[in-house]
């Protein structure tokens, strides 16, 4: 039989004047981001501080790293509506997550350099990639289904929905604010296990809370259909279990390719051709005029999305390493360490986030809101302007050479508005502007764009890959690569939102009245 299930009622009020179930989700999700940004903004530094990676090499798995944990939701997110239902996947997910987490902790032994030869502990970075491709499908099972659920507690026109949704998301960033803080402070400060470890715990709590409370959720995260779960794939295998063995065999792969660098950039080249030429044969045959063009405009503002994730991803890559090897960090009379620069994202979205919602809302009631590709427009510059301000920066750097860390905390505020303008419309673009019967697909391409600008993000910072094992060396040196890097990514960023611009009349005409 299928399973049913009844929003919450209107007067179930728990939590902040929100159903129960809200807590759970919220609280998931908070210690999901924690465990998650706690683990990003270290990984790099780790690789190359501690098992002496060259930049590039570690670029490499940072890139393939982000890239598989952006595209793994649209296959758990689709076997979680055909089968497992997401109280199902959002546990497996988790203990997988859990699993990856508390791997990370394990350091191994320091590499050193013999002659010219670095000596690295290879069982421990077998632990490590391994680890690695855990939290890799259990992101894919967890992050699409806990919003799905948290869409699912109130009734369409519960006017209590809109703002559950923003408390959800406070969650997010309130897990991203404080692990960048907290495990970027242990990570570099008393061991790289330190930081990963907390990462992990954080991440059972947020299982535990999910597990405890399941019984909140009210029957609406249960497999749609119970009984195909039971069907035998083999005599002695039901569908269910099969899942979780063909997700074994996912992190099996996902532990082979993040260890052979170029594997998953060679497999995102090879999905992006096959996706751009399957939307080409659609557009062209399959749709009216007007589909057609809404779904061209879907594509220009897809390809305009890549641009701005390739540039702002740069944070946990050329970033981070900027921070740590040119950069005084002593700003507000706090010393940070390079991994927690990330917390000023989170902490900016906390600020600026109402600031945009009233500006959108002031202008629309004086119908002078920008239009969709006016705010992707407005996403890249800003995104442009932040590698603006380091380039500035670097042109007047303090008595040792170091470039004074306010500059990076502007560039962080630049690229947050950048997102802010951009990211809140995207997957609204993508329901409005998609033909109804692909929209699911648009979806799954619109996060496989995502994840491909996590790649091209890596391939961006290699520009700048220095080969330091044995040190920074000459700051100078560094500084003028990366603001070479630098320089490049603020004339991209500005001249794609020059184009957007230009382009933003003709792409709003042809919406037809999509807003």
């Amino acid at each position: 039989m299928t399973i049913t299930a009844t929003p919450a009622p209107a007067d179930d009020t728990a939590f902040f004047g929100h159903p129960r179930g809200l807590y759970v989700c919220f609280a998931t999700e908070l210690w999901e981001r924690f465990s998650f940004y706690g683990m990003k903004y270290l990984l790099l530094l780790y690789l190359t501080k501690y098992h002496l990676f060259s930049d590039a090499n570690g670029l490499e798995v940072l890139g393939g790293y982000a890239a598989l944990v952006y595209a793994m939701p649209v296959i758990g997110g689709l076997l979680a509506d055909r089968y497992l239902g997401m109280r199902k996947s959002v546990v497996f997910g988790g203990l997988l997550l859990v699993l990856g987490h508390l791997g990370m902790a394990f350091e191994g032994e320091q590499a050193r350099l013999v002659g010219d030869t670095v000596v690295r502990d290879d069982r421990a970075l077998q632990v490590f990639y391994f680890s690695l491709a855990l939290i890799v499908v259990g992101v894919g099972f967890l992050k699409p289904n806990i919003s799905t659920i948290v869409g699912r507690l109130y009734a369409i026109d519960d006017p209590r929905r809109d703002a559950g949704f923003t408390i959800f998301y406070m969650g997010i960033n309130l897990g991203a604010l404080t692990a960048t803080l907290v495990c970027g402070y242990l990570g570099v400060t008393y061991g790289w296990g330190y930081g990963f470890g907390v990462a992990g715990i954080g991440m059972l709590f947020g299982l535990v809370t999910f597990l405890h409370g399941q019984k909140h959720l009210r029957g609406y995260a249960e497999p749609p259909v119970p009984e195909r779960l039971q069907e035998r794939v083999l005599p002695s295998l039901n569908k269910e279990w099969a899942i979780y063995l063909g997700a074994g065999g996912g992190v099996v792969a996902a532990w082979q390719m993040l260890q052979f660098h170029g594997a998953v950039g060679v497999l995102l080249n090879v999905l992006a051709i096959i996706v751009l030429l399957g939307l080409a044969w659609f557009i062209a045959y399959r749709c009216q005029p007007v589909e057609r063009s809404r779904m061209l405009v879907l594509v220009a503002l897809t390809i305009c999305s890549v641009v701005f994730w390739s540039l702002f991803e740069q944070s946990a890559a050329s970033m981070t390493l900027y921070a740590d090897r040119v950069m005084d960090r002593t700003v507000f009379g706090i010393n940070f360490t390079a991994s927690q620069f990330g917390f000023f994202n989170s902490f900016f979205i906390f600020m600026l986030a109402p600031v945009f919602a009233w500006l959108w809302t002031a202008m629309g009631r004086r119908g002078i809101e920008p239009s969709t590709p006016v705010k992707f427009g407005l996403g890249v510059g800003f995104a442009g302007l932040g590698f603006g301000a380091l380039v500035a920066g670097a042109a007047s750097p303090n008595e040792a050479g170091l470039v004074i860390g306010y500059w990076m905390v502007l560039a962080y505020l630049l690229h947050t508005a950048g997102e802010l303008c951009l990211s809140p419309v995207g997957l609204s673009a993508v329901t409005k502007l998609s033909v109804p019967g692909v929209v699911g697909v648009m979806m799954g391409a619109w996060f496989l764009a995502t994840a491909y600008s996590q790649h091209v993000a890596a391939q961006l910072s290699k520009l700048a890959a220095l080969d330091l094992q044995a040190g920074v060396g000459d700051v100078a040196t560094a500084l003028a690569t990366y603001t070479e890097l630098f320089t490049t990514l603020f004339y991209v960023g500005i001249g794609v939102a020059v184009v957007q611009f230009l382009l933003a009349p003709l792409l709003k005409k042809m919406m037809h009245g999509i807003h």
